[in-house]
């Protein structure tokens, strides 16, 4: 739905304050909370400067799926289910343009990180990143099955990225993470398999399930 003149003006003010400094996690929930819910997917748009949709490239490999970014109302559920705090680091597998970790920093204050396999979505990040003046948003180019154990993270976002045998691989891998530490899974429109090392620490919302880790560090 398209944005009403006032907040469209002060979708403008936020990202010059973004580019020019800081705007504090507090500044930006309330700037977001005046806009009607079915004007914020656009309201955010306008604020990072996202003019249109991402095509994916010949970079996508077999069995993921195609660049789509996630509602911004999916995404507040999901940082208030999953309790993110300023202290988290938020990691987002499959994060094309950015757009998922960006809101999640502005509205936290947590450090994030991007997997994300399309070399020409990890340039338009960073670009985005560079031009927003984001120091605690970063984008590592690979294939998230890969890089899935080696990046420091607590709380793991995944928007049907992929599934089958790609999904097991990166599950075991969050695995051993969740041995040496806490963390939190949150899935949308990806149903896990029961596991014995995640459990749902929020009622399912919608195609929102959130999932915090019951093993840790041998005593």
């Amino acid at each position: 739905m398209p944005v009403g003149d006032v907040h469209r003006e002060h979708a403008a003010r936020i990202r010059e304050c973004l580019a020019s400094g800081h705007v504090a996690p507090m500044t930006f929930r309330a700037a977001l909370a005046a806009v009607p819910p079915d004007e914020r997917d656009a309201w955010v748009d306008l604020v990072l400067g996202i003019e249109e949709l991402a095509e994916d490239g010949p970079d996508l490999p077999r069995g993921c799926t195609p660049y789509l970014p996630c509602s911004v109302d999916v995404l507040l559920r999901m940082v208030e289910q999953a309790a993110v705090r300023s202290d988290d680091v938020f990691v987002d597998f499959g994060s094309g343009v950015g757009r998922a970790m960006i809101l999640t920093h502005l509205w936290t204050g947590a450090a994030a990180t991007g997997l994300e396999v399309q070399s020409h979505l990890v340039r338009a990040c960073r670009d985005l990143v560079g031009r927003l003046n984001l120091s605690q948003v970063a984008t590592i180019e690979g294939d998230a099955v890969e890089l899935a154990g080696a990046v420091p993270g607590s709380v793991f976002f995944l928007y049907c990225p992929f599934g089958g045998a790609r999904l097991a691989t990166v599950l075991g891998r969050l695995r051993d993470v969740a041995c040496s530490r806490p963390i939190r899974v949150c899935c949308v429109d990806l149903p896990l398999p029961p596991l014995d090392w995640l459990a749902p620490i929020a009622p399912r919302s919608g195609d929102l399930v959130i999932y915090g880790s019951t093993i840790g560090p041998a005593r």
